[in-house]
């Protein structure tokens, strides 16, 4: 919703503000100018990303359209997913949980939460550090340290899609001054006509700058902007779920290690320690 509402602010505005002083905005509609801008733009993106960043570049369209799932509902259920299987190693011992990592799917712990569970990424880290917790050969120092690193990666590797529409942001007024050129040439080739006709050419050549500085900071970098904010989202539970395991590997108790995950979350999105609380005992009944 906060996209298409800003996209109509944006064009309100400078259309509206266009119009208001006396312009036609029909003036502003130049198909071959979009062509040239968004076409020469795009292909320098292709040529500078590999294939699979441009078919990412694609797909993020639909990414823009939905909101970022990580919300406190979201995070209610990570939390107490991870007191759940913490507190059964405590009361059971760390073997206890095998089968629930093994097979997240058929887990009675992961079935109370599906929106974890269908999120599969969060699930394997989850799994796959619980694994080595289970194992025993790796002390806390060393768990939090190889985190890190996996995280940073991940981090490096979801942001290549939003660096790349930021690439092609910055890309855009220089195409935009292209078209504006081009336009200027087709307008040399019309000098001595009509002076109506020259004004013409000269207007459209014009409007190949605006709509490529238009396109730059009005839509394409608040895009790479909005998806760069659901990578820092994405990055956030994962570092939630670091928090909670480092804690509980340096013999906390599973209720404190949970704590030590929800202090690491975001205001707007931290559950407090009462709804915590309710979502336990709401789980015991």
């Amino acid at each position: 919703m906060n996209i298409i509402l800003g996209i109509i602010v944006v064009l309100g505005c400078v259309i509206g503000g266009f119009a208001i002083h006396g312009g036609n905005p029909l003036a502003l509609m130049s198909p071959i100018e979009v062509m040239i801008i968004c076409g020469a733009s795009f292909g320098a993106m292709i040529i500078g990303n590999p294939l699979s960043v441009t078919i990412g570049v694609i797909k993020s369209g639909g990414s823009l359209m939905t909101p970022s799932k990580f919300n406190k509902v979201f995070y209610l259920e990570l939390l107490t997913l991870l007191y759940d299987i913490l507190n059964k190693t405590r009361r059971e011992g760390l073997m206890a949980i095998e089968g629930d990592i093994e097979e997240p799917d058929s887990s009675p712990i992961f079935a109370n939460y599906p929106s974890i569970l269908k999120d599969h990424h969060i699930v394997e880290f989850i799994c796959d550090y619980l694994r080595i917790m289970v194992a025993g050969n790796m002390a806390p120092h060393e768990l939090e340290s190889l985190m890190e690193q996996e995280l940073d990666g991940h981090h490096q590797e979801a942001s290549v899609v939003p660096g790349a529409i930021q690439n092609a942001a910055d890309g855009l007024p220089g195409f935009g001054i292209v078209a504006a050129v081009l336009g200027v040439i087709i307008t040399m080739g019309k000098i001595g006509g009509p002076p109506a006709e020259i004004g013409a050419a000269v207007a459209a050549a014009l409007v190949g700058t605006l709509l490529g500085i238009l396109f730059a900071y009005g839509f394409i970098a608040p895009f790479s902007s909005y998806l760069q904010g659901k990578v820092r989202d994405e990055s956030r539970a994962y570092e939630c779920v670091k928090a909670v395991l480092v804690a509980s590997m340096n013999g906390v108790p599973p209720q404190v290690a949970v704590e030590f995950g929800r202090k690491v979350l975001f205001h707007s999105v931290r559950p407090s320690f009462k709804e915590l609380e309710e979502q336990y005992r709401a789980n015991k009944k």
